[in-house]
């Protein structure tokens, strides 16, 4: 964990990896300032984490928190099962596009904005 909720106990889980990890840790102020309390946790590595025993997961990823959002500027592909069914990711869903480097990232959703969007939806939703 890079950053946690104060009480140790938050209502949303960022999850990120890479040069995502600022992207998070802003939303997570931002979250913070509105009265939200969130955990940052980078995952460089999957396999690493999966092999940790079960206890730690549950501590890092507490099962009862289920408004979950994970940043991945590559693919979506295997974060679902980090997320889960109540949780949401932001990432490429497509190939191709192609402008300066700040413009992509805000019409693919890479911004604090969307980031800190999906978590409030999620705790709402939850």
């Amino acid at each position: 964990m890079l950053a946690d909720a104060p009480s140790g106990k938050p209502d949303v889980i960022l999850l990120a990896t890479g040069s995502e990890v600022s992207l998070a840790l802003t939303a997570h102020d931002e979250l913070a300032a509105a009265g939200i309390a969130s955990r940052v946790v980078s995952m460089p590595c999957w396999e690493l984490f999966d092999r940790q025993p079960r206890e730690y997961r549950d501590q890092v990823l507490p099962p009862a928190v289920t408004a979950r959002v994970a940043v991945e500027e590559a693919s979506t592909f295997g974060w679902d099962r980090y997320v889960g069914d109540g949780g949401a990711i932001v990432g490429m869903h497509t190939f191709g596009a192609s402008a300066p480097l700040k413009q992509l990232l805000t019409k693919f959703g890479f911004t604090p904005e969307r980031v800190t969007q999906l978590a409030r939806e999620l705790v709402a939703a939850g």
